[in-house]
């Protein structure tokens, strides 16, 4: 049966099977919600966090810390699964993603668009992954200075499982897609620097995700 786990250095937390709230409580404990809402389920065959946004927090703002998690150099594992929540605006894109050295309200983020991954627009398809930094550089400032360099395509389906990988080291990140030997996106100049925090489920405007299978390490 496939289990929902964090795994950050040595703490391993598990779902087990549907209808233990002991194990359930323990793995929504170690998650910290801002401006989200949290929730064990069963998706798609996997036990799973769902994270939907609580109210409408701007662009951003929307994420679950794993409570106890520093991160500075590494590599970061998980299972999502994103799609446009009902009632969403014309425009959602199911946004998904993880963000990472988390602290004091800035961190840098990687996410996907899924209902881009399909799309008959060439130039959505270009926008299937996306690199930004709260609060500073948020995708707008970064496609228009920088035109291209923070996104590109990527194989993706709305609401499927996604194995993502994401490997960081100093200014750099790489991120991976359905177990490419390469990366789908390369971020040379990360923002916030060679810095350190904790690690977050991270979700967009009009989102409902799900997470599985995250590995810390």
């Amino acid at each position: 049966m496939q289990a929902f786990h964090i795994r950050c250095c040595l703490v391993v937390v598990l779902f087990a099977a549907p209808g233990l709230a002991v194990v359930s409580g323990q793995a929504i404990a170690q998650l910290e919600p801002h401006r989200v809402k949290v929730e064990a389920v069963d998706y798609q065959g996997k036990h799973a966090i769902k994270v939907v946004e609580d109210g409408t927090p701007p662009n951003g703002e929307a994420y679950a810390v794993v409570k106890g998690s520093t991160f500075h150099d590494g590599t970061i594992e998980v299972e999502v699964a994103g799609r446009p929540a009902s009632g969403a605006v014309e425009g959602a894109r199911g946004f998904i993603g993880i963000a990472f050295r988390v602290k004091d309200g800035r961190f840098e983020y990687v996410y996907l668009r899924p209902t881009n991954g399909r799309a008959d627009d060439q130039v959505r398809r270009n926008h299937s992954t996306q690199y930004s930094a709260h609060p500073d550089y948020p995708f707008s400032r970064l496609r228009q200075e920088s035109p291209e360099k923070y996104e590109s395509y990527v194989d993706l389906e709305p609401g499927a499982w996604t194995p993502v990988r994401i490997v960081v080291k100093g200014t750099t990140a790489r991120l991976f897609v359905h177990g490419a030997a390469q990366p789908a996106l390369i971020v040379n100049d990360l923002k916030l620097g060679d810095a350190s925090g904790a690690v977050a489920l991270w979700i967009g405007p009009g989102t409902e995700g799900y997470f599985t299978g995250l590995s810390i390490k």
